[in-house]
């Protein structure tokens, strides 16, 4: 009895010790689930640090926002492990857990675990100190842990001592664990070296005995010899046998039959492919005959009209003090940084790195803040950095597109002018191999920013008055005055204030493009604007026909048909400079006109890019009325100078910027993605008059480009009003509208107490009759009588 009561006295203290099978499981799977967890955090750690860091500092408050699978547990505990902890090697842990619940949840026994903890931890040391090594600095790879065990052994044994420890630790994990000894190594490689000796010597055997040759006598003997033993056929065989010989006749028949169908049907085939053939050859014959052309004659060459036509040369065009070179301040540079660095550092936080890189008038300096600052931080700071740096206005770039970094773009003390000389004489200028290559100006970095008109395919430039504009739109029209004949490109200039593009009226005959009736080739009125949008419309059309009759997409695979004679100018195919239509001012157009302008416009934008109708629209006004929804729809080029407000930046770039540029030509430029900073470059007065006028004196055509005529609306209401449907008062209205000399009906309602559709009425008759012009618009009718005098007779003569 005293036994029984010892052993059920000792059963608690065995299971004190020791876990029940039912625990081991709960346990292990446990564990193995952890291990998952960990695996999926620390996966996604990886992908998303950047982004989760600046939730870590916030971890109590719920409302974080984390990028993290797991979550902000997972995040801060992949922080732990990976970032404080082994870096990458910390995946070793994950392999230990998993094992650990394995062995629990599947009940092994002799497993050794501390065992394989240990090899497991020096696993993890060696391999984070490895990767701490290479990239020598503080990173994912290899932890704070490698860092500072890297950064340690460095200052005693030096990077030598360091890559000898690694080897003498991979020579005892190696010996150790794996076993792996020298005389094994030896063993196994003569081992290896005798398999592959081996199979090269059977492979020598198998090529010197060839197998025999079998000719086709000796083939045959055999079936000879096989029929010879076989015994005599009995005469039941003979008469099974004998059927099967008949039935050869119509299988060799039914041969026949099938080889002369074969037959017929590739006759048949031939024939059709010489009648595709002979189709083929007369479709050619047009390919043929321009082929012919262009051997005897060469490509159609445009430019023939114009063959001594020479370019403007680099001289006509100023230095402006330097041709571009920007003077180095480093004190400058330096106290800026000191002050960047400082001014973070007062709101805690740190800044890992930081660069500069110079411009003409900005210097952009690019920092990489330490781990675990928030980008919106920084941003927030535009307002402090500007009042310690007591610059002008600055910009922060969070985070530059491409490159990892945080740009703070910082105006120069002294600016330097980017004149249009260093961008017309650059390189990268000159080889651009661009159907429309226009020069802007310079980049941040000081490189020459050329793009391509043709694939913008239309922009749009706004900002303050006397931030640029002008000066933008002489330097795009003198870069393609520099790179295109006068055969290849046709300028359709609008100005509504009269005297910003008639430099320009020089090169008329050369560059210029107008209506056939119009005496100026540099619109000024609104009217005439209105109906030169509209004869672009015709010209577009019309030359959507061409490219349609031609079977070509574009205007280029157009020109190219066309110089190649493969299209007859007697069909009405003819080459097509491309066209560009630049307007000044465009606010005072939309304020004047509206909608007549606005349409036209629209169908350009939406129409015009294939077929070689390119739009250069600049405004001082950014407002939304102006710059409406149709249009930046169809303007995804934009330049933004210097704007007053917020508001007017996000009307023109869709977002904020234009506002913080210094002037002077400092510009924004999108093409609907990033936005690059410009300094724009400065063509002055007297040269672009220098240019024009060596354009100008050259040999030019006859005329101008004339654009299709465009019949007006007006034009077309010609009223035929008889005498009897005159007004009673048609003879009173005449007379107050020749005295006053003007033709309005808000006259003839004052002056004759009419009510407003009378009073048009009247006017339509006075019109009708001869007496006022037609409609202009807001403005008043032209009064063609000079006085009573003249009335009376034109009334009598009637």
């Amino acid at each position: 009895m005293a036994k029984k009561k010892q052993t059920k006295a000792t059963k608690p203290k065995k299971v004190s010790l020791s876990l029940s099978k039912q625990n081991k499981i709960v346990l292990g799977s446990f564990i193995i689930i952890v291990s998952i967890f960990l695996l999926f955090a620390f996966t996604s750690y990886f992908i998303n640090w950047k982004d989760d860091q600046s939730a870590l500092s916030e971890f109590a408050v719920r409302n974080s926002e984390v990028k993290n699978i797991m979550s902000k547990f997972g995040a801060a505990i992949s922080h732990f492990f990976i970032f404080r902890g082994f870096g990458l090697a910390s995946y070793i842990l994950i392999g230990l857990f998993a094992y650990y619940g394995l062995v629990l949840f599947l009940n092994l026994k002799n497993q050794l675990l501390l065992k394989k903890s240990f090899w497991g931890l020096l696993y993890m040391l060696w391999i984070s100190l490895f990767l701490s090594m290479i990239t020598k600095s503080q990173s994912l790879l290899g932890g704070m842990v490698g860092f500072e065990i890297n950064d340690f052994l460095q200052d005693y044994i030096g990077l030598l001592g360091i890559i000898l420890l690694l080897i003498f630790g991979m020579i005892v994990i190696l010996v150790i664990r794996f076993k792996l000894t020298p005389d094994k190594v030896i063993s196994q490689i003569q081992s290896k070296i005798q398999a592959l000796k081996k199979e090269f010597e059977q492979s020598k055997q198998k090529t010197k005995t060839p197998e025999p040759f079998i000719s086709e006598n000796q083939t045959k003997e055999p079936h000879i010899e096989q029929k010879a033993k076989t015994p005599p056929a009995t005469e039941k065989q003979l008469e099974t046998e004998i059927p099967l010989k008949k039935e050869e006749e119509p299988i060799l028949i039914n041969k026949e039959i099938a080889l002369s169908n074969e037959i017929s049907a590739k006759e048949e085939i031939k024939e059709s492919f010489q009648v595709e053939r002979a189709k083929e050859e007369e479709l050619d014959e047009n390919s043929q005959l321009a082929a012919k052309l262009v051997t005897d004659f060469g490509e159609f060459d445009p430019t023939l009209d114009l063959s001594h036509y020479a370019f403007p040369t680099i001289d006509l065009l100023e230095d402006h003090g330097g041709a571009g070179s920007i003077t180095i301040n480093q004190e400058e540079l330096e106290n800026n940084k000191n002050k960047i660095v400082e001014t973070l550092r007062n709101y805690k936080i740190g800044i890992a790195q930081i660069k500069a890189t110079i411009g003409p008038t900005v210097t952009l300096y690019e920092i990489i803040p330490e781990a675990g600052i928030r980008i919106s931080k920084i941003k927030n700071l535009e307002d402090d950095i500007a009042l310690s740096l007591s610059a002008l206005g600055i910009r922060i770039i969070a985070p530059i597109p491409g490159k990892g970094t945080i740009g703070i773009e910082v105006p120069n003390k002294k600016p330097a002018i980017v004149p249009m000389r260093a961008v017309v004489s650059s390189p990268k200028f000159i080889n651009a191999e661009m159907q429309l290559p226009v020069a802007i100006g310079k980049t941040i970095s000081n490189e020459t920013f050329v793009v391509d008109l043709a694939k913008m395919p239309h922009l749009l430039m706004a900002g303050a008055t006397g931030q640029g504009k002008s000066v933008g739109l002489n330097a795009i029209l003198t870069s393609l005055l520099y790179k295109k004949h006068p055969a290849e490109v046709k300028f359709v200039l609008v100005d509504p204030k009269k005297v910003e593009l008639t430099l320009f009226n020089k090169i008329e005959r050369h560059f210029l493009a107008k209506l056939p009736d119009s005496e100026d080739a540099i619109i000024t009125d609104n009217t005439k604007v209105i109906n030169t949008l509209n004869s672009l419309c015709i010209e577009m059309d019309h030359r959507y026909d061409l490219l349609k009759e031609a079977l070509v997409r574009n205007i280029a695979e157009y020109n190219t048909k066309f110089k190649a004679r493969k299209l007859n100018p007697n069909d009405g195919h003819k080459f097509l400079p491309y066209i560009v239509l630049v307007i000044d001012e465009f606010a005072d157009l939309i304020i004047t006109a509206g909608k007549e302008v606005e349409t036209p416009i629209s169908r350009l934008a939406q129409l015009a890019r294939a077929i070689g109708i390119h739009l250069i629209i600049a405004t001082q006004r950014p407002s939304v009325n102006v710059i409406t929804g149709i249009i930046k729809a169809n303007f995804p080029a934009r330049i933004a100078f210097r704007v007053t407000s917020k508001i007017d930046s996000r009307t023109i770039l869709d977002g904020p910027g234009a506002d913080q540029l210094i002037g002077r030509g400092d510009m924004l430029y999108t093409q609907g993605s990033d936005l690059v900073r410009l300094q724009c470059a400065f063509v002055d007065t007297p040269e672009v008059e220098r240019i024009t006028e060596f354009i100008g004196s050259q040999r030019a055509y006859a005329t101008a480009h004339m654009l299709p005529e465009y019949v007006g609306e007006e034009s077309n209401n010609n009223l035929d009003i008889s005498k009897e449907d005159r007004d009673a008062m048609f003879a009173q209205a005449a007379e107050v509208i020749v005295t006053a000399q003007q033709g309005s009906a808000s006259l003839l309602q004052r002056k004759l107490k009419l009510g407003y559709n009378r009073a048009g009425r009247i006017i339509d008759q006075l019109e009708a009759a001869g007496i006022v012009g037609p409609f202009e618009g807001s403005k008043a009718r032209q009064v063609l009588i000079p006085d009573l005098t003249a009335l009376e007779q034109f009334l009598n003569n009637e």
